[in-house]
C-alpha cells in the first residue's frame, strides 16, 4: 500500500488563497466543495484543519447569499410600484368605460328616437320654441 502524499502546510494555505482569488474573480461559484476541488485537497481537510479558510468562504458565500436576497428584494420593490401604478390606471380606464358606456346608450337612444321621428313613426309631444300650435 501507498502512503498518503505529505503535503506541506505552507503549499496548502497557498493554494486554497489561490483557489479562494480564482473562484472570487468569475471562475466558478464560490463554496467550500469548490475551493477544496480546485486546491485538490478534501472539504474536511478545510474545515477541520483549516478553520479560518472555512470561515472566511462562509463570510463570502454569505455575502452573496446576501446580495442576491437584496438585489431580489429591491426588484420586488419596484415590480410592486409598478403593479400598483397598472391597478391604479385600470380602475381609471374602468370608470371612463362605464361614463363612456353611458353617454353610449344615451346616444343610441336619441338616435333611435329621431329615427323614428324622421320616419313619421313617432311624434314629438314636446314643441320647439317658436313654433305655431
Amino acid at each position: 500500500m501507498n502512503a498518503p502524499k505529505a503535503r506541506s502546510r505552507k503549499k496548502t494555505i497557498d493554494e486554497i488563497q489561490r483557489a479562494i482569488e480564482e473562484l472570487q474573480a468569475g471562475r466558478g461559484k464560490v463554496s467550500i466543495s469548490a475551493v477544496a476541488k480546485m486546491a485538490g485537497i478534501t472539504p474536511a481537510l478545510i474545515h477541520n484543519t483549516y478553520p479560518d479558510f472555512a470561515e472566511k468562504i462562509r463570510g463570502l458565500i454569505g455575502k452573496a447569499t446576501r446580495t442576491q436576497r437584496d438585489a431580489k428584494r429591491d426588484e420586488l420593490v419596484h415590480e410592486r410600484e409598478i403593479n400598483r401604478s397598472l391597478r391604479r390606471e385600470l380602475a381609471e380606464t374602468r370608470a371612463d368605460l362605464a361614463k363612456l358606456a353611458s353617454i353610449n346608450q344615451r346616444l343610441l337612444n336619441e338616435v333611435a328616437l329621431l329615427n323614428g321621428m324622421a320616419t313619421g313613426k313617432v311624434v314629438s309631444i314636446l314643441h320647439a320654441k317658436g313654433s305655431d300650435t
